[in-house]
């Protein structure tokens, strides 16, 4: 397990604490969202008679847009940890700045800072 960020602490405000809880985290979440696919892969398995049922058809729908969500989660839960292990974590993508302390304490898998995901959300 490697934990040396190329930014500095003062830069992100991070400590070595700080990175400590958001890897558990990240973990956490990591085993969450494959807890989550394999609930609903075994869910899904196990109505398929009720595929004609055009209820049991909004509900599989519902299974695979939850599903979606879960596997683009874990991508950027993996992801981060990814950073986190080559020293990248807490850089911006876009503007190679730091991301605030803040945002990734709320949002650990965060791939940009503030700004910079304002203006990715506006191009949309």
């Amino acid at each position: 397990m490697v934990n040396n960020p190329i930014i500095s602490d003062r830069d992100t405000g991070l400590s070595a604490e700080d990175l400590t809880a958001l890897r558990e985290n990240l973990h956490e979440q990591r085993l969450f969202r494959q807890e989550q696919l394999q609930h609903i892969a075994a869910a899904t398995t196990t109505r398929a008679d009720d595929l004609l049922d055009q209820r049991a058809a909004g509900q599989v729908e519902v299974r695979v847009k939850l599903a979606a969500s879960a596997r683009m989660v874990l991508s950027d839960v993996e992801a981060a940890l990814e950073r986190m292990d080559g020293g990248r974590y807490g850089l911006c993508h876009l503007c190679q700045g730091p991301i605030a302390r803040d945002r990734l304490m709320i949002v650990p898998q965060a791939r940009y800072c503030a700004r910079c995901q304002q203006v990715r959300e506006a191009g949309r």
